[in-house]
């Protein structure tokens, strides 16, 4: 009875487990049906999904172009290899990828953290990666984490807990404890981690540059494993060339390398603008005043990748275009002549006696009429430290950033302002002789003994210094009697400097530029520094703004804003071709003299009779010029410290200014050196380089028309041959 109920119960519990297995199946079975036929879509669709990055390449800059389209700055090609970080990759396939490159590739780096051993290519590359203390210890806990681990006890992590430490403080004690010797271990991935720290420079989706300017070998054999370095590409990079080498170099401008890339000081004004960290801008001058135009726009391209950030696809978003080009004013020919004129006047100069602070000289060339600047010349002399030779750096930045005392070239401002004013007339004859004013040294003119009676003609003829004096005795409302004191107000510094201001002196020219120097104001209003202001021995002004100053007489009386950029021109595909003019500039005349028409023919007058007549200062130099020159020359009292200490050392500042044809003028120059010489030393300086400067610009004019005229006689010639 017992065996019987056994049995009735194991068929009961067989049946109970298939049951059991016959609804867990069917459970199954209907999950299955559920996932495919419900979601089956959803989830397939995951599984295919994709990621999308849109990445920003750089084109090439803009050039430069001189007025007739001579290039001045070019672009050269490098070989570049840059690194792509997509969202979700991973710090240790990052490390992988560096490790991977280190072996085909040779990344220059330097570090003052530890000592590393000598290494030229680590010191002469321009694309030296500078490895910081918190890079190495970074690098360092990434790769001994362990080791990193016991660098935070228990009572760290406690204080995370409670709430008394936060992570970034909790790390920041972990760098602290990493030791010089823990950072001694990193000698040998030094390059690793300057490769890492290159790909790791900027934001996601936006191309890094590991290395520019690699050979054409590891070109070649990264290429060649690409698909082993997911992120890597290889691509040409450009960098800034001068195809006239250092000429007009410091006005041109410089652009960041891959290395430095955004200023520091403006990185949130370009990043906001679409830039990269990494990207090139324009830092200085040109390059920096022009960077939006300069910059052209980047070609985008849409990668797309799988959820293990394989690359499925690339897709061009847009075409990428290079910078709009910029066509200066400045003739490269005319620009290259005179600086040599300089380079050998100074070298020559050098030699003689009375020069041993001559080390600058400037020459600047100016359309009276639209302001264009055709030559920017400035030369430094300087010795070699290595070579111990003399050698002439280009300083045409010179022309704008630095100003001197130029002398009695500013006469003629002086001349205008006394006639404006009331205090002298066209009729007023004043005697030049030395004059003596009560407790202080004999003031007179270059002639010991005095030029005698004067009109403001002869006084500008002659370079009067006693004509400018008593001019501006008469704009304090003074007349000179001998031994007398001299109770000059302060409002007359400022009516002079009001005229002054008129002509440029003293205030922005308007250009283009950063960094314009306005001069400097004399530092206090002595009565008898007002007669210095008169003749250009107190106030400083710089070569451009004396540039304006005799355009503005030459013209008639309108100050032109100076133009060192004549037009913008499109971007082309080919990069021998220059594109057509997306603008062009045009005159700007920021004002107009006061002073009457016939009052400024009279100056200009008295300027011809300075090169053209026997006795004018600029005579000896200008009597055989063609062109019909007019002028003035100028040379001012300045102080030079003693290199043997004691009493500063007097100096000559040498000046001379000039424009031509004197009736039509079509060119004004203005020379300046500072320091040219010492007292009672023959110097011929400024009025030699003035007139080499107009020689050369008419030479050149003359021979451009000729060749006009011939490509005019061929091309008659040609279409005659057609006809019959």
């Amino acid at each position: 009875m017992k065996r019987k109920r056994e049995k009735n119960q194991i068929p009961y519990r067989v049946n109970l487990i298939f049951l059991v297995v016959f609804v867990l199946f069917s459970v199954l079975i209907l999950r299955l049906g559920l996932i495919q036929i419900v979601y089956g879509e959803n989830y397939s669709r995951e599984v295919e999904k994709t990621q999308d990055a849109t990445v920003s390449t750089p084109v090439p800059r803009g050039k430069m172009y001189d007025r007739y389209n001579r290039v001045i700055v070019d672009n050269t090609p490098l070989n570049t290899i840059t690194y792509t970080r997509f969202q979700g990759n991973t710090m240790e396939e990052r490390l992988r990828i560096a490790k991977k490159l280190a072996t085909m590739i040779d990344v220059p780096y330097t570090t003052n953290v530890i000592d590393i051993p000598e290494n030229k290519k680590n010191v002469d590359s321009k694309n030296v990666v500078k490895i910081t203390e918190r890079d190495m210890k970074d690098y360092w806990i990434t790769i001994h984490p362990k080791e990193a681990e016991q660098k935070i006890t228990k009572t760290d992590r406690k204080k995370v807990q409670d709430g008394k430490m936060t992570d970034e403080e909790l790390y920041k004690r972990q760098l602290e404890r990493i030791s010089k010797k823990d950072l001694e271990s990193l000698k040998d991935d030094l390059e690793v981690l300057a490769i890492k720290r290159q790909m790791e420079g900027g934001y996601s989706n936006t191309p890094q540059i590991v290395k520019s300017d690699v050979t054409n070998e590891q070109y070649a054999v990264i290429s060649e494993h690409l698909d082993e370095l997911p992120g890597v590409d290889t691509t040409t990079y450009w960098e800034r060339s001068y195809p006239e080498n250092s000429t007009l170099r410091t006005l041109l401008g410089n652009v960041s390398s891959a290395n430095e890339g955004l200023p520091k000081e403006a990185i949130q004004y370009y990043l906001s603008r679409g830039y990269s960290r990494n990207d090139q801008v324009g830092t200085s001058y040109l390059e920096k005043q022009y960077e939006a135009q300069l910059r052209g726009q980047k070609e985008k391209v849409k990668y797309v990748t799988d959820k293990k950030d394989s690359l499925l696809n690339t897709i061009q978003v847009s075409k990428g275009e290079r910078g709009s080009d910029l066509v200066l004013t400045i003739d490269m020919k005319l620009q290259k002549a005179v600086e040599k004129q300089i380079t050998d006047q100074l070298l020559a100069k050098k030699q003689m006696n009375g020069t041993e602070f001559l080390d600058r000289a400037f020459v600047i060339m100016m359309d009276p009429h639209t302001g264009e600047i055709l030559t920017m010349a400035g030369k430094k002399y300087t010795i070699d430290k290595t070579t111990g030779t003399p050698k002439i750096e280009d300083f045409s930045l010179g022309n704008i950033s630095t100003s001197y005392e130029m002398g009695s070239v500013v006469k003629g401002a002086t001349v205008l302002a006394g006639l404006d004013s009331g205090a002298i007339t066209p009729n007023t004859i004043l005697v030049d002789n030395p004059i003596k004013i009560k407790g202080t040294p004999i003031k007179k003119s270059a002639e010991a003994v005095g030029l005698g009676p004067l009109k403001y003609s002869s006084a500008l003829k002659y370079s009067s210094n006693v004509f400018m004096f008593k001019t501006v005795m008469a704009m304090a409302g003074l007349q000179y009697q001998p031994n007398m004191t001299l109770p000059i107000k302060a409002d007359t510094f400022t009516k002079l400097r009001f005229y002054y201001n008129q002509f440029g002196l003293g205030v922005s020219t308007g250009i283009d530029l950063d960094n314009e120097s306005i001069g400097l104001q004399g530092g206090n209003t002595i009565a008898g520094t007002a007669l210095d202001l008169g003749i250009g021995q107190y106030d400083t002004y710089t070569p451009l703004q004396i540039v304006q100053y005799i355009s503005t007489i030459a013209n008639g009386g309108y100050r032109i804003k100076p133009q060192i950029v004549k037009e913008i021109r499109k971007p082309t595909i080919k990069t021998d071709e220059i594109g057509g003019t997306q603008y062009s500039f045009e005159p700007d005349v920021l004002n107009h003299i006061t002073m009457k028409e016939e009052y400024i023919k009279d100056i200009q007058n008295a300027f011809k009779r300075v090169t053209q007549e026997k006795g004018g200062t600029g005579y000896v130099a200008f009597n055989t010029a063609k062109y019909n020159p007019a002028g003035k020359s100028g040379t001012a009292q300045a102080y030079q410290k003693n290199p043997k200490g004691g009493d500063p050392i007097e100096v000559n500042n040498s000046t001379f200014v000039v424009y031509a044809p004197a009736d039509k003028p079509q060119i004004a120059v203005a020379v300046a050196v500072p320091s040219a010489f010492l007292p009672n030393t023959p110097n011929t300086i400024t009025k030699e380089l003035a007139r080499s400067a107009l020689d050369t610009y008419f030479d050149l004019k003359k021979k451009g028309e000729q060749e006009v005229k011939n490509q005019e006689e061929n091309q008659q010639e040609v279409i005659a041959n057609e006809v019959d």
